[in-house]
């Protein structure tokens, strides 16, 4: 009995070690330090501020010398404005399994964004989580279709001068006007996020990108009351993919030359992806007149399907909400070398193709191929309409091309 028992606690005694070293084998192996939110003093009630303890979290963690993770648990978690602001020391992820809960009130987040990351290189957001903007209340308060020079109420999250990133497994609802909002950034993947709001809540776009080089966006879900996403000045290298928008506005180059020193976007494209129920499909606004002068180049639109859509392709050189501008004025943004291909399924509009360009500028090299979009109105088939572009046509065309 005696030897049976030493040999027992010496089996344990060897087991125990053996965990102990595999243990600390993977703590050095990964090298990644976890800086758990609580341990800063945050409480998932969705009623305490956080905004403080998640700021020390996440300056301690992008502090650190080695892999960092701020881990956000399940819980609500209620959180004012926060900045979290690079450089960091090396890689750093922020890993939401929770609810983040923002203010009901606009006027308490004292920034244009609710939650914003910036100068900070290879990050990684994702986890899960769900990001509440809780923007049914201030909705009402966006007065932007009738006031030219409204105040822009917060948007949910943006990333600013951030690379080498990923953003992934997050959803975001309800936000008081866009949702992810993207600038200066580069070499970023989106991927696996999901986006609801109204589809009558209004400004709240899915994705707005201005200003960003070499992104991708995939896999992702989009439904709001505005633009799925949104890609604005200076914009270029970007790839996006395997996207489900509805309801919304679909996906839209601009507006562009509202402003001046605007930049020229070039280098997109928008493939394998389905249209349900928006207002368009996939749609390149200038505004007329314009106060730039710049050039939208080397775009491919392809293998999209429409359903029920009112304008699945639009050009749309004539664009000023609102009935701000003068009907006499031109567009000077020049659009060439755009490719619609292999575009298929239901306008809910008569005109299916519209390609309304400048005439100060008239859009070049435009390309129709492989369209069937069929519209079942009791106002007849689709039809096409062109203004002031050249181009040329491959395969089956339908509606019957205009170029």
């Amino acid at each position: 009995m005696a030897s049976t028992a030493c040999g027992l606690t010496l089996i344990l005694l060897i087991a125990s070690l053996a965990s102990g070293v595999s243990a600390a084998a993977s703590t050095v192996s990964t090298g990644i330090k976890i800086f758990d939110v609580r341990s800063y003093g945050a409480r998932g009630d969705g009623k305490t501020d956080n905004a403080m303890a998640f700021t020390r979290a996440w300056k301690d963690a992008c502090q650190w010398k080695g892999i960092s993770r701020v881990f956000v648990p399940l819980g609500t978690f209620y959180l004012g404005g926060v900045t979290f602001s690079g450089p960091c020391q090396s890689r750093i992820s922020f890993i939401i399994k929770g609810t983040l809960l923002a203010p009901k009130d606009p006027n308490v987040i004292k920034q244009d964004t609710w939650i914003i990351f910036k100068y900070v290189d290879y990050l990684t957001v994702s986890g899960g989580g769900t990001l509440d903007g809780q923007g049914t209340n201030a909705w009402r308060l966006n007065d932007c279709s009738r006031n030219p020079n409204c105040r822009p109420l917060p948007m949910n999250i943006g990333f600013q001068f951030v690379r080498f990133s990923r953003i992934s497994r997050i959803k975001s609802i309800n936000s008081k006007m866009g949702h992810f909002n993207f600038f200066a950034v580069a070499y970023i993947e989106v991927t696996r996020v999901g986006i609801r709001a109204p589809g009558d809540s209004p400004n709240t776009d899915g994705i707005k990108i201005g200003s960003s080089q070499h992104m991708k966006i995939h896999d992702v879900y989009i439904g709001t009351g505005d633009d799925c996403i949104a890609i604005l000045s200076g914009t270029s290298n970007l790839d996006i993919y395997n996207v489900t928008c509805g309801p919304g506005h679909g996906i839209s180059v601009g507006s562009l030359g509202r402003f001046k020193d605007e930049k020229s976007v070039h280098g997109i494209t928008v493939r394998d992806s389905i249209f349900t129920g928006t207002s368009n499909g996939v749609r390149i606004k200038t505004w007329a007149p314009s106060a730039s002068r710049n050039i939208v180049s080397r775009f491919v639109f392809q293998n999209l399907q429409m359903v029920n859509v009112g304008n699945p392709i639009i050009i749309d050189q004539q664009y000023c909400p609102n009935n701000q501008c003068s009907k006499k004025s031109s567009s000077q943004v020049q659009i060439v070398n755009v490719k619609f291909n292999n575009i298929w399924g239901t306008s809910t509009d008569k005109v299916a193709v519209k390609l309304q360009c400048s005439e100060m500028a008239p859009c070049k090299d435009v390309e129709l191929a492989g369209i069937n979009l069929v519209h079942r109105g009791l106002d007849g088939p689709a039809t096409a309409m062109c203004e002031n572009v050249s181009g040329w046509t491959r395969g089956k065309i339908s509606p019957p091309s205009c170029l």
